[in-house]
């Protein structure tokens, strides 16, 4: 599970997502992506059910780039614990996502076989997403 190896604080405040996301926004690695279209904290886990999901139908052929890291730590105090009594424990990391942000990245396959897989991603996640093509990407002449 994708979580940082070293915190500087073990506990962070909820912080706000307001606005689209001003970094990570460009397709800088793939040909094609996804982008989400809603603000929401994506866990580990789900970040790595949709990895597992896009390698799987490319059946390891290409590369993809996961472009969000789940480093925000989130606390959960006990079940049927009184109010007050400090802030809860640090239970596991998310990554913040607001919209425009790109999530996952693929090069080396087919547009078909990218669309197709990184539809199973998004089926993971938790935020509606849209699938993105660079803008000079040859639709003529597939070299794959």
């Amino acid at each position: 599970m994708l979580q940082p190896k070293k915190t500087k604080f073990r506990r962070s405040q909820k912080g706000r997502m307001k606005g689209n996301a001003q970094r990570g926004n460009q397709l800088s690695f793939g040909s094609f992506g996804i982008k989400t279209l809603q603000s929401k904290w994506i866990t580990g886990r789900q970040i790595e059910a949709a990895r597992v999901a896009v390698t799987r139908y490319m059946q390891r052929q290409g590369q993809v780039w996961v472009r969000i890291f789940p480093d925000k730590p989130i606390t959960k105090k006990p079940a049927e614990v009184r109010m007050g009594k400090g802030k809860g424990a640090p239970e596991g990391f998310v990554a913040p996502v607001t919209p425009g942000r790109i999530l996952f990245e693929v090069e080396g396959v087919s547009f078909e076989i990218a669309k197709e897989a990184l539809r199973l991603a998004a089926q993971k996640l938790p935020v509606t997403t849209k699938f993105i093509v660079r803008y000079d990407y040859d639709f003529n002449n597939e070299n794959v």
